[in-house]
């Protein structure tokens, strides 16, 4: 099974969802991935910060390869895409500057949007 999530919401709560379930993922085996878009690429610059109540999932998911990368749109719109490329967060947009569903979608991957 793949499945790609993809996160546009950015509230820390929503998040950690996310973060869990990746995880859980990956440890059964499936394959899967994240995907943040719209305002999660904010979260970036907190979630790098080791004091962040998040930072220690949102290491584990990275340091497993589960992290695809940013939507590059939303964090030049958002003003943080010059820190989410710091945190070594892939900056990735093929549709006009945002990550395409469809593309995944064309190689098998279920989405799932939070």
């Amino acid at each position: 099974m793949k499945t790609v999530l993809f996160v546009f919401n950015g509230d820390p709560m929503c998040f950690i969802h996310v973060l869990l379930n990746a995880l859980d993922m990956h440890a059964a085996g499936h394959q899967t991935c994240i995907v943040m878009e719209g305002a999660s690429v904010a979260l970036v610059p907190a979630l790098v910060k080791p004091e962040h109540p998040l930072a220690n999932l949102f290491t584990k998911v990275r340091a497993a390869g589960l992290l695809d990368g940013a939507c590059k749109a939303c964090s030049v719109k958002l003003g943080v895409a010059a820190e989410v490329e710091a945190a070594g967060v892939a900056l990735i947009g093929e549709m006009h500057g945002h990550p395409s569903m469809r593309s995944y979608m064309d190689a098998g991957w279920q989405v799932i949007t939070f």
